[in-house]
């Protein structure tokens, strides 16, 4: 697992694309092209993000498959405008990479007066209204299927290196995020119930799929925090078409029962999962395939209310899974025994301590969720209509992905594990060229490339197994205390004191 790249990517001289030669000329045919006008309106959107030719994975989610997304969505709008849909989207894009003064709607619009000016265009007025309602008009739906379609492509080229055991891992964990305190978002996602009107913010719970290989978000869901069918279960039971048969699911035991685990069976689609708390085990039981590893059979329940009759009856009576356990020592704690439920029954084709190690993978989804939340600021965010934050849900993960995109093809050139390479240092690398790309105006683009790629090859996360850290801050915040009162309320107290 994780080894290092062979294959077609180690063999990459061969197309020009190691030797320092080799890569002063695999794009010099695409230099001149850059310097004049674009061959598709969406060329501004794919180039900061690598699309070269020759190249590994140039061809995912490029402009004419950006392009295409929108025009199958008859999502295509204001074509001779300022604010078109390329445009729009770019300058979107531009927001989720950015943060603080760079993330604002005013930054946006100043980021396309640049490229107006440097593209000999007509540049818009500052007034930031006209942008604000050209994104309103961004498809919804071509946003996810790009976020789906660059995640599907990219896993489809990943090195079997890559993969766990042939099989395409794929992570699933829940988070949530706050968005501003509107009357339409609190309708749409109400805050905590313990909360004050006003007090609070509205708050919405996501579930997500991320590919291990990649890293990249494989699909998404979005609901509210509290209510009927809204908790990550639902969520995921709304996503099991994103699996594949040649997909292991590992996720946390919050997700261990037993219609999970049938309805991904049906599907062909195998799972490792952590045994649910309210479960318990004995080992002494099962037909024994090793010291703490043995066969077990679960009896279905009986149906929920969530589940049609036609799908329960489609639900097996028993499932036939394998339990393990394993101590997990680390120094300066206690031991603590870990107990697996998969439904990777071979003990010869699936090791125990394979199985082991593929559970442990499973805190990659923490990190990915991690830089989705916090480099790109998705832990609250800036919309004030439901409509445009599931928008600027959508573009953040699309941005993420493309970033991860940038990622990989740094990973196969220098044979490099594209989890071991820096996403800060990507969307600053990215950000660094945007417009220089974006508008054509690179001196040499192939030489920026070259240089891009090579810097987030060279920056590497170290590996700091058992690594603790406290959680503490050193530099003393402002001490305002926390608001438990509607802000109107403390106003009026304030003023007649």
């Amino acid at each position: 697992m994780f080894s290092a790249l062979p294959g077609r990517y180690s063999r990459m001289a061969l197309l020009g694309l190691v030797s320092s030669k080799a890569r002063e000329g695999f794009v010099m045919t695409t230099v001149a092209a850059e310097r004049t006008d674009h061959k598709s309106r969406f060329d501004a959107v794919a180039a900061p993000f690598l699309q070269g030719e020759g190249l590994p994975f140039a061809d995912v989610l490029n402009a004419e498959s950006i392009e295409r997304a929108f025009s199958a969505e008859d999502g295509l709008f204001a074509q001779n405008d300022i604010f078109s849909t390329d445009i729009t989207l770019w300058a979107f894009l531009a927001q989720t990479l950015r943060d603080g003064k760079g993330a604002s709607c005013a930054a946006a619009v100043a980021e396309i007066t640049t490229y107006m000016l440097q593209t000999g265009r007509q540049p818009p007025a500052g007034d930031t209204g006209d942008y604000c309602r050209a994104r309103a008009k961004l498809s919804l739906s071509a946003l996810r299927h790009l976020v789906v379609e660059s995640a599907e492509q990219l896993e489809r080229e990943a090195d079997e290196c890559w993969l766990w055991n042939g099989l395409h891992a794929k992570l699933v964990d829940g988070f949530t995020f706050t968005m501003p305190d509107t009357l339409d978002n609190q309708k749409a996602f109400p805050q905590l119930h313990t909360q004050r009107l006003g007090a609070g913010f509205p708050i919405a719970r996501c579930c997500t799929v991320v590919s291990l290989a990649t890293a990249c978000v494989c699909d998404m869901r979005i609901g509210p925090y509290e209510g009927k069918e809204t908790g990550e279960n639902a969520l995921l039971r709304n996503m099991l078409d994103t699996f594949n048969e040649d997909d292991v699911v590992v996720f946390d035991r919050y997700y261990c029962s037993f219609m999970m685990l049938a309805m991904l069976s049906l599907r062909g689609v195998q799972v490792c999962t952590r045994l649910h708390q309210r479960r318990t085990s004995d080992f002494r039981r099962g037909r024994r395939l090793g010291p703490d590893d043995h066969l077990i059979t679960w009896t279905r329940p009986a149906r929920p209310a969530w589940m049609s009759e036609q799908l329960y009856e489609q639900i097996p009576e028993t499932l036939t899974l394998r339990e393990m356990r394993f101590n997990v020592s680390v120094p300066g704690r206690r031991t603590e025994a870990i107990t697996v439920i998969t439904t990777l029954t071979d003990p010869e084709a699936y090791l125990a301590e394979d199985i082991a190690t593929l559970y442990g993978l499973r805190w990659n989804v923490e990190l990915d969720v991690r830089d989705i939340k916090q480099t790109l600021g998705l832990d609250h965010v800036r919309c004030k209509t439901p409509h445009m934050v599931r928008r600027e849900l959508w573009v953040t993960l699309l941005a993420y992905n493309l970033i991860r995109k940038v990622i990989v093809t740094a990973a196969a050139m220098h044979d490099k594990q594209p989890r071991r390479l820096s996403f800060t240092l990507t969307c600053q690398t990215v950000l660094a060229s945007w417009i220089l790309l974006s508008t054509g105006s690179a001196r040499n683009a192939h030489q920026l490339w070259a240089a891009a790629l090579d810097s987030i090859a060279d920056h590497e996360v170290p590996l700091r197994p058992g690594r603790i850290e406290p959680r503490v801050l050193k530099r003393r915040r402002e001490r305002y205390p926390l608001m438990h009162t509607p802000r109107d309320e403390l106003r009026e107290a304030i003023g007649k004191t």
